[in-house]
This record gives structure tokens, C-alpha cells and sequence, in this order.
């Protein structure tokens, strides 16, 4: 089945913008929320090419560490890490189509059943093939995406009991505004869903494995935390939002980083780049850098954003092209070949730490730190340092 897989650079000459990913600082960041989440467990959550960071190599690393689930949006990022050899079971949280319960069977991939017809189709499919389907049941406390409505939620369990040829290894919903500093709406969730584990209760049964805690509840609400935990974002060193309690220290475990590929100086009154939406009134030096939003650098960045050149900030000018785009430096130094940090840290002349965080670029572009990472294009080469890779 076809999919985009990631770009992952040799050991040869690679291309001058490319993203570094620190494995050691991946495993860092998921004992760390181990500990606190303890005795819960921890499913990585892998989608969107793991959050930008390569799908295939950190669920390897993952799977070294010994994780007891793996977590991906769509079949065909299930699908693809099977082919690539990853055994952890792995849940498929998104909607699913009836024709595709066979693929998930023939993977063993665990999937989402989101409803009591999406349900009875899985059930039929696995009598047919003489299988039985791993399955998570989805409850919708207050989400609104998919998952039965808590308050009709009895008939899907009753069903659920009923299914031979399913295996229902958990049941889960999931927040909508648990990375707010307001966690009224919640907890509101939080107490549905345990209302609809009374069905359990109520029948003296035990409860399957219960999870519902994204990385803002990991956070802000350990009554949450249940018997597993989903973490995403706060996996990979980055907050959900600027609202949240930062109650576990996570480091990013992911740089982006160019190179210096032409110097010029360009004159006052000439402006640079489509639109000439910038220009200078004294003389300035100005390098240029191949990245542009071809590769993911937002295009709203323009004018907007900055770099780090020789353990120094400068300013992105004039419009971002697909390709390429310009830096400031004005009458300072800069030669081809110098890194560029366009996310992440570097050292200046006295020692210190200078950093470009993700929810900087997410507040220059006027989003979200998930959407900086994400968009991170395929055809920037990965890196990965430590770890086994």
C-alpha cells in the first residue's frame, strides 16, 4: 500500500537543510514521563511521521526500549511499520472502513471501534477469516470527531460482549482542552467516561484497559491517568500550548538545521524577494539559506521569523520562497558552509545557549507547535544521533 516514507540520510554528503533528531533525548523524555505516570504505561504516539521526527526509526528505537503500544493514526502508517519489521502491537486510532478490517487482521494491527456497526463489521470479517480482531473501543465524551456519544454508549459494550471474534484489549476517549490553563471542560470529560466504565461495574466485570490522557492531561490531571497514557508531543520535548503546567521536564529531541549557500550586499531602496515586501534604507549584508516552504518553513513566516548564525539571532527578510529564503545579518559576517539553526540551539561566543524554540516558530506563523513539526516535508533528510541508529 503506497505511503510517503521518510527521507533518512547516509552517512554520505547530504543535503545542507536537514533535521537532526537526538534519540537519547527521546528515551529521556519517555522514562521521565514513566516515572510520573507510573504504574500507567506509556503508548508513543507515532503519527504524522512520528510528529516530523521519522516514523519508521524512532518506533525502532521505541520498540528497543520495550513499549508496550505504539500508537498511529491510519492503517497505512500501521501497515508500514509492520513491513519495516516492528512487532510492538500497535493501536490505529483513527476511523476506520469496513473493507479495511482484512488489512488490519493480515498486519495484526489493533483497531479503533468507534461504533456498534463499524463493530459487528470487524466481528464478521474475523469469523470469516477464521481470526480474531484486536480492538479498542472509542467513547466520544465530548470531542465531537469519532466514538459513540457517552450517554449511548451501553449498546456498544453490550455488542462488544457479544463479538466471538473480537479481543476488546481497552476502551479509550480522548480530550479536547486538557493543554488548557481552564480544565473545567476536562474533567467534565473525564467524569463521562468514567460513568460509562460503570457498565462494568454494574455487571461485575472487569474493565478493560482504560486510556485517555493525551500530553496535556499527562500534564495537568493524574486522576487521568488510568492504566495507560498517550503521549504525543510532550514525547518529543515539545509543550502542547503555552497554558499548560510544565509539571514533567521533556527536552526537544529535534533540530533543523541549513547552511550559508550565497553572501551578497545588497543596497538600500532594493527590496528582496516575490512581492518586494522588504527593504533596507542603509546598505546591509544579506546570506541566503535553501530552505523554504517547500520543505515546511512556513511561507507566513515572512518578515516575521528569525535564525541563529554564528551563536547569533537574525531576521528571515522578504518573502519565503518554496526553495530558499534570506537573513539579515546586516553588516556583520557570515560565510557558505555556516550553519544556519532554523530550530533548535547553538552556542555563542561567550558560552552561552542560544535557542530557537518550537512554539517561537509556532507563535511567528501564527500556529501551533504540532503543526511546525508536522509539516516538516519528507524530503528534509533525518539524522538520528544516539540510540542504536
Amino acid at each position: 500500500m503506497p505511503i510517503n516514507q521518510p527521507t533518512i540520510a547516509d552517512n554520505g554528503i547530504v543535503r545542507p537543510t536537514h533535521v537532526e533528531i537526538d534519540l537519547d533525548r527521546l528515551t529521556d523524555n519517555y522514562q521521565a514521563i514513566q516515572k510520573v505516570v507510573a504504574p500507567a504505561t506509556v503508548m508513543p504516539i507515532l503519527k504524522a511521521n512520528a510528529y516530523g521526527h521519522g516514523l519508521v526509526a524512532v518506533a525502532r528505537h521505541f520498540a528497543t526500549l520495550g513499549v508496550p503500544y505504539l500508537g498511529v493514526a491510519f492503517l497505512e502508517e500501521g501497515i508500514l511499520l509492520r513491513e519495516f519489521g516492528i512487532t510492538t502491537p500497535i493501536l490505529v486510532l483513527g476511523g476506520i472502513l469496513g473493507n479495511q478490517v482484512p488489512l488490519f487482521l493480515d498486519y495484526d494491527l489493533t483497531l479503533t471501534a468507534s461504533s456498534v456497526e463499524k463493530l459487528t463489521q470487524t466481528n464478521d470479517a474475523a469469523r470469516t477469516m477464521g481470526r480474531t480482531a484486536k480492538v479498542h473501543l472509542k467513547i466520544d465524551t465530548g470531542m465531537e470527531r469519532i466514538g459513540v456519544h457517552y450517554y449511548s454508549a451501553a449498546e456498544l459494550l453490550e455488542t462488544a460482549l457479544a463479538c466471538d471474534y473480537c479481543q476488546v484489549e481497552a476502551i479509550f476517549s480522548h480530550f479536547a482542552n486538557s493543554d488548557a490553563a481552564d480544565l473545567t471542560s476536562a474533567r467534565t470529560q473525564l467524569a463521562r467516561f468514567n460513568e460509562v466504565l460503570d457498565f462494568y461495574r454494574r455487571r461485575g466485570l472487569p474493565a478493560p484497559r482504560r486510556h485517555m490522557a493525551n500530553s496535556g492531561a499527562i500534564l495537568q490531571m493524574p486522576e487521568s491517568h488510568l492504566d495507560m497514557v498517550r503521549a504525543g508531543i510532550l514525547l518529543y520535548g515539545v509543550y502542547p500550548s503555552d497554558e499548560v503546567q510544565r509539571t514533567i521536564p521533556v527536552r526537544p529531541a529535534l533540530s533543523w538545521k541549513s547552511q550559508v549557500v550565497y553572501f551578497k550586499v545588497v543596497q538600500p531602496g532594493h527590496p528582496v524577494s516575490y512581492g518586494s515586501t522588504w527593504q533596507s534604507d542603509h546598505m546591509v549584508r544579506v546570506v541566503t539559506v535553501p530552505v523554504g516552504y517547500g520543505d515546511g518553513y512556513f511561507r507566513s513566516l515572512s518578515n516575521h521569523s528569525e535564525v541563529i548564525i554564528r551563536g547569533k539571532r537574525y531576521p528571515v527578510i522578504g518573502r519565503v520562497c518554496m526553495d530558499q529564503m534570506m537573513v539579515n545579518i546586516e553588516w556583520e559576517s557570515a560565510y557558505n558552509g555556516d550553519e544556519v539553526i532554523l530550530l533548535g540551539e547553538a552556542g555563542n561566543a561567550t558560552g552561552e545557549k542560544v535557542t530557537i524554540t518550537c512554539g517561537e516558530l509556532a507563535r511567528w506563523a501564527g500556529t501551533i507547535p504540532y503543526e511546525i513539526l508536522t509539516n516538516i516535508n519528507t524530503r528534509v533528510p533525518r539524522i538520528y544521533l544516539g540510540g542504536d541508529e
